[in-house]
């Protein structure tokens, strides 16, 4: 009864810029932590970057200073501002929403995930 939608994702040059959004739906009391992460072809998939409701915020070595998330608690959406994109951040790009339906009943949520690619 919970779905997240991605959008944002496309095919942009080396040193370009990309927005990414997540919003979430349904049966929702509060969304708590959220993030990103992302599978490059033929890799597993790897933490990105994450938010807690209170906007703490974590960050992978390799994104640290050219990726921003942040959130909006009151549309329930995630957002990924990717800056300097190279093309090793090219890969297939997930949101994470750790959603509180009841008082005693919580879980994560994905999205469909969203394709970025970043030529040379």
């Amino acid at each position: 009864q919970v779905q997240l939608v991605e959008s944002g994702g496309g095919l942009v040059q080396a040193g370009g810029s990309l927005r990414l959004s997540c919003a979430a739906s349904g049966n929702i009391l509060r969304i708590n932590d959220m993030g990103w992460y992302r599978q490059p072809p033929g890799k597993q998939r790897e933490l990105v970057a994450t938010i807690t409701r209170v906007s703490s915020t974590n960050y992978a070595d390799s994104v640290k200073g050219r990726f921003t998330i942040s959130r909006d608690n009151a549309k329930n959406t995630v957002y990924l501002e990717m800056n300097g994109l190279k093309p090793e951040d090219t890969a297939v790009y997930y949101c994470m929403a750790n959603v509180l339906r009841s008082l005693f009943s919580a879980r994560d949520y994905w999205g469909q995930g969203t394709q970025v690619t970043v030529s040379s």
